[in-house]
C-alpha cells in the first residue's frame, strides 16, 4: 500500500538525525516533566463527539502557548468548517509508544470518543528502542481504539540514516505497515514541510514554533477531513 521508496521520497535525510534529539526528552522538557503529572491536563467541556490528539511533545505543544498548539488550532479549523467535534489534547512530552500504551485505556474511557490521532514513535527512535516493540505497542493502541469503535489516524515518522540501514528501513516501514494491517487512515510524515526549516521551528531546531504548528495542523487536517461527519 505504501512503499519504502514513496516514504523515503517525502523528506531528505541529509542532516536529519538531529530532528529527534529532543522530540520528547530535551533538557528543558526533562525539567518540565518533573513539574507535572504524567497524565495530560485533559479538560472536557461538552458531550460533543471527541477527537483525541494522542502523542508526545509535538502534540502537547511543547514551548508553545495553549492557543498555538496544533490540537487547539485543529479545533478552530473544525469550527470554521462547521464540524461539531471537541478536540482533546492528550499529548505528553517525552512519551514513548510504551508510555502511550500504558495510558490509552484511561483516554478511551472518556465518553463519545470518535477519532484518535495517534502520534507516537519519535522518542522510541531517539532512545534506540527496538522497532518491533514499538510496532507492537502501537498495534495494541490501535486495537484498543478499534475495540471501542474509535477511528484511528496514524501519524508516521522518519528515521535518520545514522541509525543503521536496517533500523532505518524497519522504522520507516513500521507506520505504513500498521496502517495497512489495521486499515487506519495514515499521515506519512507528521512534520512534513516543517522539519529542518528554521523559520518554522523553535530555537532548539526541533519543536515547531507557532508558525510551524500551523503547518502541522494543516498536515493533520488534510488527512483527518475525510474521516469527519457533519
Amino acid at each position: 500500500m505504501f512503499s519504502f521508496i514513496r516514504l523515503a521520497a517525502i523528506f531528505s535525510f541529509i542532516s536529519f538525525a538531529f530532528i529527534f534529539s529532543a522530540c520528547g526528552v530535551s533538557t528543558a522538557e526533562q525539567q518540565a516533566n518533573k513539574k507535572v503529572d504524567r497524565q495530560p491536563p485533559v479538560q472536557i467541556i461538552s458531550d460533543k463527539p471527541k477527537i483525541v490528539a494522542f502523542g508526545d511533545s509535538l502534540t502537547a505543544g511543547f514551548g508553545l502557548q495553549e492557543k498555538e498548539s496544533y490540537p487547539y488550532l485543529l479545533q478552530q479549523k473544525l469550527k470554521a468548517d462547521s464540524y461539531d467535534y471537541e478536540v482533546i489534547n492528550a499529548g505528553v512530552s517525552g512519551e514513548t509508544s510504551l508510555g502511550g500504551l500504558e495510558r490509552i485505556d484511561w483516554v478511551l474511557e472518556m465518553d463519545n470518543v470518535r477519532i484518535l490521532i495517534l502520534e507516537l514513535g519519535a522518542n522510541d527512535l531517539l532512545r534506540g528502542l527496538p522497532v518491533a516493540k514499538m510496532k507492537q505497542n502501537l498495534a495494541k493502541i490501535i486495537e484498543k481504539a478499534k475495540a471501542k469503535n474509535v477511528q484511528v489516524l496514524l501519524c508516521g515518522m522518519l528515521a535518520p540514516p545514522n541509525m543503521g540501514v536496517q533500523y532505518q528501513r524497519d522504522y520507516i516501514s513500521a507506520f505504513p505497515d500498521l496502517a495497512s494491517q489495521h486499515k487506519t487512515t495514515f499521515l506519512p510524515f507528521f512534520l512534513e514541510n516543517i522539519a529542518l526549516n528554521p523559520k518554522l521551528n523553535q530555537g532548539d531546531g526541533i519543536h515547531p514554533n507557532a508558525e510551524g504548528a500551523k503547518v502541522m495542523t494543516d498536515n493533520v487536517y488534510k488527512a483527518l477531513k475525510p474521516m469527519l461527519k457533519k
